[in-house]
């Protein structure tokens, strides 16, 4: 049987959402991996005053590429960019380009959706679900198509607890949408993507489907080096307030799976999904459940714990203060600590801001990350299983280079240096920090350190000053609490001594 990258040899590739985290790296591992594919088509919307053809220059641009250009320097002649718009009829393809699509697309990865949680539910349904029924009409013309791979999301049932490789009934039937008397998922994206798996499945016995479900899509594990982030989605928002000293606290349970998956391990998984379902044209569609938690599993409250310890050995520039987060699982002690570390710093700092004739931000920040995580704690404070019976057949049919090229195996994932390589990308990828001034960054933590050092000891005098030396009773209290603390200390040495 070929190889993976033999069976792309000589194919042309139709993708949606190829400028979108996912996209990019699909189009850089296909062009990396599989050298001899003939052309990739993207589905690009010109945005913000950019054609497509800007937008695709731009995305050819970024360091995702450097591996591909060493390689091949002439590789964006390989790719073609289509106009398209998801929103629109049609998805708005010229006569033209349906006629150059439909002659000659071998297969598709219909990676384009609105990932946001909190996206208005018409919008939601137009990116998400309609769009993918158009996408499915236009790949029913198409003379030579041998797959169709969707990507959905692990969370599409996030309403059972065990879920399993196979499409479930949806939350409302498509055509009754208007008449929904209640979304029946904790946001607009995770409700409009199971009704997004019910459309694909409908058209299976018209095409050869494939459909891969990632759980939290993180930075590159390997490909095309650890660490490649591009975007504050996710994670990688929360890490970066975490590392700038913003975030303080967050609700989640400590005990409960963060089921994050590598980027390059959806991708390696997509494109083997794409070769096996276009050899083997399986009858039913197949679902792959992406995820690592039944598998190669990792805690929030150990994500925590590396998070906070990579910051202070590679911290952000100019942090706001120590990396410091806490996470809890109680709405009430939560509430406290937002009180606490987010809300009165952030006052005390914009009154700074005013006093010194700027114009204050920090309450606005925090009002953002709080809105922000608020959206995450449905899935950071509980647990699933997912089946991943598919996921590991289609590993058995790999030969061993193709799983050395194409791994997706999680169970080789080492998550302490996968997570330090995460926080380094945030700080190298996405906020564009130079690695080099890593020792002022530490010094500026110093800095840090000395002034919440110098906080505390004139609160304690004023404390002392204001409340203590004033009244005889909590002088009494105060200096019964210390000699207790000198009774524990003594008795505490004695022990050591005679341990010793």
């Amino acid at each position: 049987m070929a190889s993976i990258a033999d069976y792309y040899a000589g194919k042309n590739v139709l993708i949606t959402g190829a400028t979108g985290f996912m996209g990019k790296v699909l189009v850089e591992k296909l062009l990396r991996s599989c050298p001899e594919v003939r052309t990739l088509y993207l589905l690009v919307r010109p945005k913000a005053g950019q054609s497509m053809q800007e937008r695709v220059s731009d995305m050819m641009k970024c360091k995702l590429f450097d591996r591909v250009r060493e390689d091949n320097p002439d590789f964006h002649q390989k790719i073609v960019p289509i106009s398209s718009e998801l929103t629109q009829p049609a998805l708005a393809i010229s006569p033209e380009d349906v006629e150059r699509l439909t002659s000659c697309v071998n297969i598709i990865f219909h990676c384009a959706a609105t990932i946001r949680f909190d996206e208005p539910l018409k919008h939601a349904l137009q990116l998400n679900v309609i769009a993918t029924q158009q996408l499915l009409s236009l790949a029913q013309q198409m003379h030579h198509l041998q797959a169709f791979i969707h990507i959905s999301t692990a969370y599409a049932n996030c309403n059972r607890r065990h879920i399993d490789e196979i499409i479930y009934p949806p939350p409302v039937e498509p055509k009754n949408l208007l008449s929904a008397p209640e979304l029946r998922r904790p946001n607009t994206y995770t409700y409009t993507k199971a009704l997004a798996e019910c459309v694909v499945q409908r058209e299976s016995s018209k095409l050869s489907i494939g459909i891969i479900r990632p759980s939290i899509v993180g930075a590159s594990w390997q490909e095309p080096f650890p660490g490649w982030i591009d975007n504050f989605n996710g994670p990688s928002g929360v890490f970066i307030a975490a590392g700038k000293g913003i975030l303080r606290t967050m609700r989640a349970n400590n005990d409960a799976v963060a089921d994050l998956i590598p980027v390059d391990v959806v991708i390696n998984l997509t494109l083997a999904a794409g070769w096996y379902t276009a050899v083997h044209r399986p009858k039913a569609a197949l679902v792959y459940n992406c995820t690592t938690g039944g598998i190669n599993p990792f805690h929030w409250g150990e994500i925590e714990h590396h998070v906070m310890s990579s910051f202070k050995r590679n911290p952000l520039e100019q942090a706001f203060r120590r990396p410091n987060a806490n996470i809890t699982s109680n709405y009430l002690m939560n509430q406290y600590w937002v009180l606490v570390s987010h809300k009165f710093p952030a006052l005390i700092y914009d009154l700074y801001l005013r006093l010194s004739g700027q114009k204050p931000q920090m309450m606005r920040i925090f009002n953002r990350l709080h809105k922000a995580i608020g959206l995450l704690e449905y899935f950071s404070s509980q647990d699933w299983e997912w089946n991943s019976e598919n996921m590991n057949m289609l590993m058995s049919h790999l030969s061993p280079e193709d799983r050395k090229t194409f791994n997706f195996d999680v169970r080789q994932l080492n998550w302490p240096e996968y997570i330090e390589n995460y926080c380094i990308g945030t700080k190298k990828y996405v906020l564009n920090e130079d690695m080099s001034d890593i020792p002022a960054a530490r010094q500026h933590l110093r800095k840090l350190r000395n002034i919440r050092y110098t906080f505390n000891t004139l609160l304690l005098v004023f404390i002392w000053r204001v409340f203590i030396a004033r009244s005889q009773m909590a002088r009494n209290i105060w200096y019964f609490v210390v000699s207790l603390c000198f009774k524990f200390l003594s008795y505490f040495r004695a022990s050591s001594t005679l341990t010793n």
